[in-house]
């Protein structure tokens, strides 16, 4: 028995347990999907790994699922965060569900000196990083943070998590290995992209100056802040990731 379709639940999986399904996926599995009963379904919930459940009652408003066996163990990303100053709707919801299909652990939204958003739907970006983990086969769902001022960030910060820090302003400099010399292979990282006017002044020289941020060039060009996000996380995950 195969599954063609994976959903997110929030319900707790273990054998035998039986699941019940909001109207919403309810509406997806037997309206959209047309799934009946009987038929196979893979379910996740980012904690417990993915089980292979069948359909036991189908309505328009519910339905009950049972689980069958787990089909896959829990696979956790590497501790990696993506940091990021939202830019207009579409491409921040493309840069959430990219950061959950490449490996980011957490997604933190950020308010710099240039961001021109002053505010997200945080529920509504939880639920395209849900959409993504769906798509992707993963068995885990990135947290999406509510929005938070840069500095402020900067203030509380870890220095045991090392950062990327994608500087804009490096585009003209002559080209080096992205992460120069950088040890650090097994540390949690994050990754910082700036907004669509890139970060000010203030903001580069602060983001300059510890130990444990490294700014890096991303090619000759100056990119938008979505492909920026991309490209950044493509480097990561070759160099410290699980794509090795």
């Amino acid at each position: 028995m195969t599954a063609k379709i994976r959903l997110y639940v929030e319900h707790p999986l273990g054998p035998g347990q039986s699941v019940p399904l909001s109207r919403d996926q309810a509406h997806y599995l037997f309206g959209v999907m047309r799934q009946g009963v009987g038929d196979a379904v893979a379910l996740f919930n980012g904690r417990d790994g993915e089980w292979l459940a069948t359909v036991a009652e189908a309505g328009k408003r519910g339905g009950t699922l049972v689980l069958v066996e787990q089909s896959r163990a829990l696979q956790m990303p590497p501790d990696l965060w993506l940091v990021f100053a939202p830019i207009k709707k579409a491409r921040t919801d493309f840069i959430v569900e990219k950061a959950a299909e490449m490996g980011a652990r957490r997604i933190l939204p950020v308010q710099t000196e240039f961001t021109n958003a002053g505010r997200i739907q945080r529920d509504r970006l939880q639920a395209h990083a849900v959409e993504a983990a769906e798509q992707c086969g993963g068995t885990f769902v990135p947290q999406v943070d509510d929005l938070i001022r840069l500095d402020r960030l900067i203030d509380g910060w870890d220095t045991a998590r090392q950062v990327m820090f994608c500087d804009e302003a490096l585009a003209d400099a002559p080209p080096k290995p992205a992460f120069g010399a950088a040890g650090h292979d097994g540390a949690p990282w994050a990754i910082l992209i700036g907004p669509e006017g890139g970060f000010s002044d203030r903001e580069r020289a602060r983001l300059h100056k510890p130990d444990h941020t490294h700014p890096v060039q991303l090619g000759p060009r100056i990119l938008r802040a979505d492909t920026a996000a991309v490209a950044a996380m493509t480097l990561w995950q070759q160099r410290f990731g699980d794509w090795a």
